[in-house]
């Protein structure tokens, strides 16, 4: 079985997605080239972007086409000021419209409701109970993360999208802790110790992060096949 990972970040979800892999799924072992996979082998790519990702997808399926050895196309992207079902809509109409298809790998959509940024604000760890400094403060008081979802958090004030605040946001909460997050450089996002934070939440409260536990499933459902 292999997979081939298609994202649309050109920076933090080309490392976090690998180190997350590892932990996730310890069996799969990244290449370099799409050609290069054997067994238990993924490759990741980035889309550099919206709506830029959607240049990817026609080589990206005629790749795994010609290989024949891919299980699964995992496309991963934002939703931003989208709904995952207008995203949903929007890729189905590209796919028919550009007459795409798998030959014998599986196409499987993760959405990150509204970013990347949003799954990350899951830990309840890096939250300061009782903050005292602006922005956080004002930020809190407008939607607590510690209690409610991150993935249902709206825009504050004058952020043009809800990725950006969702990003000063998770930013204040690690300034808030001595520790700095960039899209470049993610830092302690990357270990394991944050993932198992954010698959605490999940376990803890079913009802939160529902696009981030898509993904959780999906790794899951591969780990089982990789077993059997």
């Amino acid at each position: 079985m292999n997979l081939y990972f298609l994202v649309e970040g050109t920076q933090s979800e080309r490392k976090v997605y690998p180190a997350w892999l590892a932990y996730l799924l310890p069996e799969l072992q990244r290449v370099d080239n799409c050609d290069d996979v054997t067994q238990k082998n993924y490759y990741l790519i980035s889309g550099e972007g919206y709506p830029s990702l959607y240049n990817f997808i026609p080589p990206a399926i005629a790749e795994i086409n010609s290989n024949g050895k891919y299980s699964y196309f995992v496309v991963c992207l934002d939703a931003e000021e989208n709904t995952v079902a207008e995203l949903t809509t929007e890729i189905d109409d590209f796919l028919n419209e550009q007459k795409l298809k798998l030959n014998n790998a599986e196409l499987v959509l993760i959405f990150q409701n509204r970013c990347l940024e949003s799954w990350l604000l899951g830990n309840r760890k890096i939250y300061s109970r009782n903050p005292q400094n602006k922005p956080l403060l004002d930020y809190t008081k407008y939607y607590d993360v510690s209690v409610n979802c991150p993935e249902n958090m709206g825009r504050y004030q004058d952020f043009n999208t809800h990725a950006h605040f969702h990003g000063a946001y998770l930013r204040a909460l690690f300034e808030a802790k001595n520790i700095t997050y960039y899209k470049k450089r993610p830092g302690d996002v990357l270990k394991p110790f944050y993932l198992e934070q954010l698959l605490t939440r999940i376990q803890l409260q079913p009802d939160q992060l529902t696009t981030f536990r898509q993904f959780i499933d999906f790794c899951n459902k591969i780990k089982t096949k990789l077993q059997n």
